[in-house]
């Protein structure tokens, strides 16, 4: 009877510590981030930005609601995608953000690491005017919303590894932004990254 009551408690304590492990360990579910640009959540998980919080491990979950630019997250929560533990992708640094050199009418690969294939839609890129203000936090009127590359899938789900080749806009000098949107086919939510970018 003692060895029973032992067991038992030994039961409910190792129930317990599994419990409070899977509870208190934060799940990533993620799915993909922009390797070309380089994306802010890359460089934070890459250690070439510090102080990034929670997106240092997890570059591949900056996913909220999908239907950009009509809908998706709120003005000035764009390359956090509206998430609070990720607020550091919105912060501007003063523009100290590390940038990809780019010229206008260049041919260039955009590229995404995928940690889970979903049914898509399309990709898409958008990039921000002449004249915006890189010193704020980047909001819709800041961006030109045709996107001047859209990939479309259909529903097909991508590779691990995903090349987009596209041409750079032209009537650009001096710091940008590029906002990759890949857009979910059979849920509610897209994936936002923010690629900081020079010309």
């Amino acid at each position: 009877m003692l060895r029973k009551r032992k067991l038992s408690v030994l039961g409910i304590a190792v129930s317990a510590f599994a419990l409070t492990v899977c509870t208190s360990v934060p799940l990533a579910y993620g799915h993909g981030y922009t390797t070309g640009p380089t994306s802010r959540a890359k460089n934070c998980q890459d250690g070439v930005v510090t102080d990034c919080g929670q997106i240092q491990w997890e570059p591949q979950s900056v996913e909220g609601p999908k239907g950009f630019p009509q809908t998706g997250p709120a003005d000035g929560t764009l390359c956090s995608a509206g998430l609070a533990q990720f607020a550091q992708l919105d912060d501007q640094r003063g523009g100290t953000w590390p940038a990809t050199q780019l010229q206008g009418g260049q041919g260039f690969t955009f590229t995404w690491h995928l940690t889970a294939a979903h049914a898509t839609t399309d990709f898409k890129y958008y990039m921000t005017k002449q004249g915006w203000d890189p010193t704020q936090p980047l909001t819709r009127s800041d961006l030109d919303l045709e996107p001047f590359l859209t990939v479309p899938m259909n529903g097909a789900r991508p590779a691990t590894d995903v090349s987009h080749p596209g041409t750079i806009p032209t009537g650009r000098t001096g710091r940008h932004m590029i906002l990759a949107v890949w857009t979910i086919a059979d849920t509610a939510n897209a994936f936002y990254q923010c690629s900081d970018v020079n010309f």
